[in-house]
């Protein structure tokens, strides 16, 4: 049993609309072994080790469900087992996990399940794959263990308790984790920006932070102050409220004389320690006061010695100038029995259900330390003492929840006084999320009447001890943060679009966001090319996936979002939202079929109707692709807007009949017209020999790319004069869509360059080269990428076949398991089979010396079709050409036979009649689409 291979989906995916872990599990001879076969035995140990699995309903829906279809009939196969095991040792480590499905990948691979489940962090997730899958080795016999699956010294109640610390380290703490929960009640999307505490809340321009339970809007000076214990005190003093007397000290010496100066009982605590670290209470003798010091200084380099206040400590949660809750907080401790000792009392404790690790469970499990220790020899006991019946035996000084201290809510009976009394002191320090550290004998009483003390005002409070009190009500300590920092009706969210096709979507996510921009927003946009932020590109390179969308909606200066969103994206990691406002899907063309499992159009769909699955407001869908078309029954959008060239369409008629959005293409006296319908509304918007980037109504490819611009940008809700003049001032130059229909017309004939690389792309820029005026011969350059299949290849040979007078067979940098001049080749054939005659062929590996060979053929009034893959090079080489330039140097002519044959005279001498090949660096280009 081994996993071959493992994909984490940080967003929508083929598998769910949520992050996922899909692993490929080869069961191998475990094939003939489900859980029956193995027996009660392996079934009841499992259950032994994760007793939570008997809460697993699976197929029955109901709690024990799993277990008994592991038990009838017979039984399930380990890969089902293994989703449900790493889903429940997510649950042991506090993760809200609950989604799984295991399904066998295909009859052609016995015994391979694909085996799917949810996780919340992606380490944790990951590490409960490896984990599980371990556990279910170690369950086994011997004979059918995976060899070397397990560590030489494996066991599980010591794996398991270090999952769950490692889990801990990585996830969300238990404040910031109520936080997250509160948002997304709320609807408010989240991001994690570290591996710590740090929460970006909300998109764009209207994101909001927080650091644990400190906030964006927290003052810096009032969290300096916070940590400053003496300083706080003096200005809480200087205001009248209730505060011990304290001394600040930095060696024994000095803090002797500060306990005796203070008189009585005192207190040593960190100048600026934290969780109750280093805190010793309630002591008066020298020796303890020396060694209360030493344990301060192990965490700060000053000591506070205050007086020692009797009484209860409580915990008062201040929120936006407003008492949310109020906790009594009591150290961990033991309860006598008469007949068990300090350390049986303790292993009772820790079997409590609401005990674990960490901050696992509500509370936290006792641990027999150092400073346990300490306290059990103040009291006269050790760890084998059996204390009397009832006597309270205490193992912590402090009554942090986090070192087994427990919770009880007071907040209904808090006195009025003491309630002004937390809300005041919060105040004075500057906080807007502050929690008071007050020891009183009762809180029900006034501090006034009865005495009391701050002990201090933390700037980052925990919410544990609140939102899951050990006794008593638990309080929402989240939701007024979060109701802080996004009042009712203050937006949280940028609009969103994305886009996904075959071909076009690059184009149009560009045409969108230039609209948006013309509109006043301030978009950002994910394209194959890079990421732009209101207009300029912030990072080259293929950002067409989640990682890309996540930097979108992080950048503080956006306001709309517009992301281009490709297979490969959606294959590797799935979208980088969970949800978006607009979603369009432009076509579904061949292209990457055979690789990665996708082998059919339909699977291709598939994939990319997860992008109209996610459409919340309005699904965009080409009426005119039967493929797109059949989307419609799959997404929730409120709206689906049609886009269709044909405006007989007759289900698109039908769909404007009943007050459905459309945009269609009306012939008119001056030409074709973008048209859009929306209840009932008949809404001319504009003639598409207007639309630059349509080359006058020529280029059809691109009157579609400006509808579907068009309808996004009204879905969007953006007026209909900025969707003009966003139309109205974008073309096709390479400055606004490098490799998307760019023409140069500066040189005796017209060039024409695209990065067009499928079948469906290139016949439909052959088709509008055909269209262009040209006086004299067409010439072109094409190639495909390695990775598609020959008949991929063939198939771009027929979009071109016949349609040119000349043909320049090349290939892209990256061979990507092809022979140097095997794609040139394969279609040069291609070509020949479909009658164009042999002479017509010129077979240029090399794409500088390819585009070179075309510019030197070009006569005035020729048109030049260049398909490119290195863009930036192809246009400058397009630009700068001149005709008695040296021509770049790449391949031998002795590796190049029918180069002299296939160009003309001209050509040849021009390049000196030998070319030579320059081996260099090649930097494959990430699969987009």
């Amino acid at each position: 049993m081994r996993v071959l291979n493992r994909s984490v989906y940080v967003g929508p995916s083929l598998y769910a609309h949520f992050p996922v872990i899909r692993l490929e599990l080869d069961l191998g001879a475990l094939e003939a072994w489900p859980t029956a076969k193995l027996g009660p035995a392996f079934i009841d140990a499992l259950v032994a080790a994760l007793p939570g699995l008997a809460e697993h309903g699976c197929s029955y829906r109901e709690p024990g469900g799993f277990i008994r279809r592991m038990r009838e009939g017979e039984g399930t196969w380990l890969g089902h087992v293994l989703e449900h095991v790493a889903i429940e040792l997510q649950n042991a480590a506090g993760e809200d996990v609950t989604f799984g499905k295991t399904r066998s990948v295909s009859e052609d691979r016995p015994g391979v399940y694909s085996v799917i489940y949810e996780y919340e962090q992606k380490d944790i997730g990951v590490g409960a794959g490896e984990l599980a899958l371990r556990l279910l080795n170690s369950l086994l016999p011997e004979a059918l263990r995976t060899p070397g699956s397990l560590p030489e010294e494996w066991d599980w109640e010591t794996a398991r308790d270090d999952f769950i610390r490692y889990a801990q380290r990585r996830a969300l703490g238990p404040s910031t984790a109520s936080l997250v929960r509160a948002a997304e009640e709320r609807g408010i999307p989240w991001l994690r920006l570290n591996q710590q505490s740090l929460v970006q809340f909300g998109h764009g321009k209207y994101q909001q932070r927080i650091q644990a339970t400190v906030t964006g809007k927290t003052p810096h000076i009032a969290v300096e102050l916070a940590s400053d214990k003496e300083e706080t005190n003096k200005i809480l003093g200087s205001l009248g409220l209730p505060v011990p007397r304290q001394e600040l000290v930095s060696s024994q010496t000095d803090a002797l004389k500060a306990a005796r100066k203070l008189g009585g009982s005192v207190v040593l605590k960190p100048y600026n320690g934290n969780h109750g670290r280093g805190i010793t209470i309630d002591i008066s003798g020298d020796d303890e006061i020396r060694e209360a010091f030493n344990a301060a200084r192990e965490h700060s380099r000053s000591v506070i010695v205050e007086t020692f206040q009797p009484g209860d400590d409580h915990r008062l949660l201040v929120i936006n100038g407003e008492l949310i809750a109020a906790t009594k907080r009591t150290p961990g401790h033991v309860v006598g029995d008469g007949t068990h000792t300090i350390a049986e009392l303790v292993e009772i404790v820790n079997h409590d259900p609401r005990r674990g690790v960490g901050h696992e469970k509500v509370l936290t499990r006792l641990e027999l330390d150092a400073q346990a220790n300490l306290m059990m020899e103040r009291a006269g006991h050790g760890a084998d003492s059996v204390p009397n019946a009832g006597e309270i035996v205490y193992l912590r000084s402090t009554a942090n929840l986090s070192t087994g201290g427990t919770a009880t809510d007071v907040t209904d009976i808090i006195h009025p006084d003491n309630r002004d009394m937390a809300v005041r002191a919060v105040r004075a320090i500057g906080l807007d999320v502050g929690g008071v550290d007050f020891i009183t004998p009762n809180i029900a009483e006034s501090y006034k009447s009865i005495g009391g003390a701050i002990c201090e005002v933390n700037a980052a409070p925990g919410f544990r001890m609140h939102v899951a009190p050990s006794e008593g009500t638990p309080r929402d300590a989240a939701g007024p943060v979060i109701d802080m920092l996004f009042p009712p009706g203050t937006p949280a969210r940028v609009p969103i679009a994305a886009i996904t096709g075959t071909n076009g979507k690059t184009t149009t996510a560009r045409m969108l966001a230039h609209v948006t921009k013309m509109a006043g927003y301030t978009p950002g946009l994910t394209t194959t090319d890079g990421v732009y932020i209101d207009g300029q590109r912030t990072v080259e390179g293929d950002m067409t996936g989640p990682v890309s969308a996540r930097m979108v909606l992080s950048d503080p200066q956006v306001d709309m979002a517009v992301l281009e969103t490709a297979r490969g994206g959606l294959l590797r990691a799935g979208m980088g939202v969970r949800h978006v406002d607009v979603g369009a899907v432009l076509n579904v063309a061949s292209d990457h079929l055979g690789l990665k499992g996708i082998d059919t159009l339909e699977q291709l769909a598939e994939i990319k109707r997860v992008v109209i699955e996610v459409a919340r407001e309005c699904a965009v869908l080409n009426a005119d692709d039967a493929n797109v078309l059949r989307m419609s029954g799959y997404t929730d959008a409120k709206t689906i807007c049609y886009v269709t060239m044909n405006p007989s369409h007759s289900l698109v008629r039908e769909h404007i009949r009943a007050g459905g959005r459309a945009c269609a293409l009306e012939a008119g006296v001056n030409g074709h017209m973008i048209t859009l319908y929306d209840k009932g509304s008949h809404i001319p918007l504009m003639w598409t020999h207007l639309v630059p980037a349509t080359l006058e109504g020529r280029a059809l490819h691109n009157v579609q790319n400006a509808m579907f611009a068009a309808a996004m940008a009204y879905s969007l809700g953006i007026k209909l004069d900025a969707i003009r003049q966003g139309l109205r001032t974008f073309d096709t130059t390479f400055f606004q869509a490098p490799g998307r229909m760019n023409v140069y017309s500066e040189h005796p004939f017209k060039v024409l360059m695209d990065y067009g690389h499928n079948a469906h792309a290139v016949g439909m820029m052959a088709d509008l080269a055909q269209r262009l005026d040209a006086t004299g011969r067409r010439i072109v350059v094409l190639a495909g990428p390695g990775d598609r299949r020959d008949e991929d290849l063939h198939a771009i040979a027929r979009a071109v076949a016949g349609k040119f007078d000349h043909y320049i067979a090349r290939r892209d940098d990256a061979l990507r398991g092809r022979d140097g001049d095997e794609v040139p080749r394969i279609i040069s054939d291609a070509l020949q089979g479909l009658g164009v005659p042999e002479d017509a062929i010129s077979i240029i590996p090399d794409e500088q010396q390819a585009v070179d060979a075309a510019l030197r053929m070009g006569q005035p009034g020729d048109l030049i079709l260049v398909f490119a893959d290195a863009l930036t090079r192809s246009w400058k080489q397009i630009i700068k050409f001149t005709p008695d330039g040296e021509m770049p140097r790449s391949a031998t002519k002795a590796e190049l036979p029918s180069l002299e044959q296939t160009l003309d005279e001209r050509a040849v001498a021009a390049m000196g009649g030998v070319v030579r090949e320059e081996r260099g660096l090649v930097f494959e280009r990430e699969e987009s689409d």
